[in-house]
């Protein structure tokens, strides 16, 4: 393979990464090598080495890649893009601007990111398993209007909602006629990803309950969770209950299907740090959260129902999904123009190693035991025929 110049490389990838990203159509070439700019290696791009797609393939679809991921690397005392990721962008960029990569093969296992300015591996949350179980294809398909967020760097919940209309509407449909048929009380769990929309949908369907007359409380399951420190020091981060406080958390599911009240932690999402201590005692000057009996108790989190005792106890089991470019999109809004949350590398590298990650351990198993998907990128809803034949059943 030939050395590209700097600027030859450039220009290559700006005529031909709109077909990955057609947000950078909207930007002139000299932007263009503004977002290069920090991804420049030291010797100049004629150093990178082209990889084999094969070797490519292989270690982005290898968990062990992503675990060796560091989440605050530093270089002279300043935070970095963990340098495996940098590579793999740096690689892709070169490969496709000498031709050695086809666009189509980059989008098929990639998508670029413009304002973090690096390639991230599309994660696979369906297996053939998965969508057997839930009758082969899609209960009902609405148009993917997602499609619309391809040329913007950042999406605010607004747009992201009114993409979501007709999916959304569906579900919020089913789910009533589901309660109608199930009879209350009733737990009711979403499970999705970070910026899936699963706080808002809850938000829409506590509503629409509300104005049945069914009294309704939520428990969200990230309050349970311990601090981030300690989850990322002991390497179990938000994967599964080992990353909650465990007791507290099924001591109060319990009184809450009794009738009773309950009490449950408070978790602070900016400082990520919970209202209890490892041994789940309160902490000085923190309060926990008082929870009333309802007819309808609802859960969502990244895993409400990943533990087998927990999932018995839950009425529908629902996984609310969004791919993972349209969530980061939403994050850099919600997050990092917003909240202001994360040092900018740290955002950038967790990211990167959390989604493969997670939809290994924790989204694609609870996928094989939910009774409904709801995807919101394709627009669509699968249901499991059960409860298909459930609701075309007359009451």
């Amino acid at each position: 393979m030939k050395a590209l110049s700097d600027q030859n490389l450039i220009q290559n990838l700006y005529e031909c990464m709109p077909a990955i990203n057609p947000a950078v159509a909207n930007m002139e070439t000299f932007e263009f090598g503004y977002l290069l700019e920090p991804l420049t290696p030291a010797d100049g791009w004629a150093s990178v080495k082209v990889e084999a797609k094969v070797d490519i393939e292989q270690r982005v679809n290898d968990s062990a890649f992503y675990t060796s991921i560091q989440l605050r690397p530093k270089v002279d005392s300043k935070p970095v893009m963990d340098a495996q990721v940098l590579a793999l962008t740096q690689t892709l960029l070169v490969g496709l601007a000498a031709g050695v990569y086809e666009p189509e093969w980059i989008d098929k296992h990639f998508t670029f990111d413009i304002r973090g300015a690096f390639f991230l591996h599309r994660t696979q949350y369906y297996s053939p398993a998965i969508t057997a179980r839930l009758g082969g294809k899609p209960y009902r398909q609405f148009e993917p209007l997602q499609k619309q967020f391809e040329g913007l760097q950042a999406v605010g919940y607004k747009d992201f909602m009114q993409a979501n209309t007709a999916v959304d509407a569906c579900f919020i449909d089913l789910t009533l006629k589901l309660v109608e048929r199930l009879g209350a009380p009733l737990i009711i769990a979403i499970a999705g990803q970070t910026a899936a929309g699963k706080t808002e949908i809850t938000e829409r369907l506590t509503a629409e309950f509300e104005a049945a007359d069914k009294k309704v409380t939520t428990l969200e399951i990230d309050h349970f969770l311990l601090d981030r420190d300690y989850r990322e020091a002991n390497g179990i981060d938000s994967l599964g209950l080992e990353a909650l406080h465990q007791g507290l958390f099924k001591a109060c599911l319990q009184e809450i299907r009794q009738g009773k009240p309950t009490s449950m932690p408070r978790y602070d999402f900016i400082s990520a740090t919970s209202s209890h201590d490892l041994n789940g005692n309160l902490k000085d000057g923190c309060q926990m959260q008082t929870i009333q009996p309802a007819d309808i108790i609802f859960m969502e989190g990244n895993f409400p129902f990943l533990d087998p005792d927990i999932a018995a106890l839950i009425g529908i089991k629902a996984m609310y999904l969004t791919e993972d470019d349209v969530r980061l999109k939403r994050k850099w809004k919600r997050d990092m123009d917003y909240r202001k949350k994360y040092e900018l590398y740290y955002f950038l590298n967790r990211y990167f190693r959390e989604q493969f990650i997670m939809a290994e351990k924790v989204y694609r198993p609870q996928m094989a035991l939910c009774d409904l998907i709801v995807d919101t990128t394709r627009a669509s809803v699968w249901l499991l025929p059960e409860l298909q034949a459930m609701l075309e059943t007359q009451l």
